[in-house]
């Protein structure tokens, strides 16, 4: 388990945040709060705006907490996909929000850090045609061969189809952990570095249990896709 997750509890207890005495947040109306009963954001650190996007008629959260060759992302779509062929549901009416988390979170993260990081040997992820290991983001775009019928199903298609893509803050820090070793870097700078490396249109989020929760809050089914 990484060094920051293996803290986690010990930091909890001593945290001020939990400490007798704290101050308590500021209270703002029931109005403002809204359906998920949250008030506005108070720390634009991470963006929370994706949940107001939610608004499809049928809404479902995919999470994912192990690669599984991109069996979620994958369910996701084929989901929208089904209900349009079986109800004739227009791709409107649905908002899939696919949560990447603990070892999935290299799906959040493009090609060049995928092959600099040997990533497919470390999570023994091969090509398609199973004889090296993977160089790149094996959901991000349709490989060659694909078959016609699932030539859609990548991310970059889930995402400009309107499928919200969210990514665990928490299991991010093993990213910036390898750019910092990798680049001789300091917290803030690997962590700039790391970023960059994120598929543009993934959103993190403080972490993939935030995420997962903070979608059903608005309104989505849960599946659990490993």
């Amino acid at each position: 388990m990484p060094t920051q997750r293996r803290d986690f509890l010990g930091w909890l207890g001593g945290s001020s945040l939990f400490a007798l005495g704290a101050a308590p947040l500021s209270v703002v109306s029931f109005a403002e709060r809204g359906r998920s009963g949250h008030g506005p954001a108070i720390d634009d650190k991470f963006d929370v705006s994706w949940a107001d996007k939610v608004q499809g008629r049928y809404r479902a959260v995919f999470d994912s907490p192990e690669i599984s060759e991109g069996a979620a992302l994958f369910r996701a779509m084929i989901w929208c996909d089904e209900y349009k062929a079986v109800y004739g549901t227009a791709r409107t009416e649905m908002s899939p929000v696919l949560v990447v988390r603990h070892e999935a979170i290299h799906l959040a993260m493009n090609d060049e850090y995928w092959k600099r990081f040997k990533v497919g040997k470390e999570v023994k992820l091969k090509t398609p045609e199973g004889k090296k290991w993977a160089e790149a983001n094996p959901i991000r775009v349709s490989p060659p061969g694909t078959p016609e019928k699932f030539a859609r199903y990548n991310l970059e298609t889930f995402m400009r189809e309107g499928g919200i893509a969210l990514a665990c803050g928490l299991a991010f820090a093993d990213v910036v952990g390898k750019f910092k070793e990798a680049d001789k870097l300091d917290d803030v700078a690997a962590r700039q570095r790391a970023i960059e490396h994120i598929i543009p249109g993934v959103i993190l989020q403080p972490s993939g249990v935030f995420a997962v929760l903070r979608a059903q809050e608005a309104g989505c089914k849960y599946m659990m896709a490993s």
